[in-house]
């Protein structure tokens, strides 16, 4: 499996491609903003795109949705409990800003256990709650897109409406951290890193 990543917006959103290299069938997993920017790079690939996903609902993981779901007729997916947060800006934290972010109600409702295939790959989803109560993190081929569950030498927001820091540092130490350690980490922002890596230095995941 082959990916690339497409810094967006201007809350430095990681946006990934994803993709089958034999196929060409890709994932677009949160596309923040900057819509074009991504159809662009699909276009430049040759890409097949399959799925739009989304880790969670804020609206600087799904504010291309609805441009990318127009141009490529392709279903979204996320986690059954942050559904709402894509057809309500009260929920995905867009209500303040002059124009809402609103996407498409999503097509796959995802869960623990599920896997997106594409091509000859296939990415199963860890649910992943307490940065979003329906947060996902997706694993496959030595990679794990986590969104906004964990960073390098961070973690999550859990202050905002829906957080929760004691069910994330659960799903960080019971779903990723049990994975193998050379797991390259691709955070919803920032740079990459590995599992080993923040199990042994990441200060919030220490005692």
């Amino acid at each position: 499996m082959e990916y690339k990543i497409l810094p967006v917006g201007s809350m430095g959103t990681n946006c990934y491609l994803a993709w089958c290299l034999k196929s060409k069938e890709a994932l677009v997993i949160d596309p923040g903003f900057e819509p074009q920017t991504v159809l662009r790079e699909i276009e430049a690939l040759g890409l097949k795109v399959k799925y739009i996903v989304n880790t969670h609902g804020h609206m600087d993981h799904i504010g291309g949705n609805q441009e990318l779901h127009s141009a490529l007729n392709c279903p979204i997916a996320i986690g059954c409990e942050d559904a709402l947060m894509l057809t309500d800006a009260h929920y995905n934290l867009s209500n303040m800003m002059r124009n809402p972010v609103l996407s498409p109600a999503p097509q796959i409702l995802l869960q623990e256990g599920d896997s997106l295939d594409f091509g000859a790959c296939s990415l199963q989803v860890l649910s992943t709650p307490g940065h979003t109560p329906g947060g996902i993190s997706l694993y496959g081929h030595g990679l794990l897109f986590c969104g906004d569950t964990l960073f390098k030498q961070s973690i999550g927001r859990s202050d905002l409406p829906g957080g929760d820091h004691s069910q994330l540092i659960q799903a960080i130490k019971t779903k990723l951290l049990p994975l193998p350690g050379e797991t390259k980490v691709l955070p919803g922002h920032g740079p990459e890193t590995t599992l080993a890596l923040e199990e042994a230095s990441n200060p919030w995941l220490q005692g």
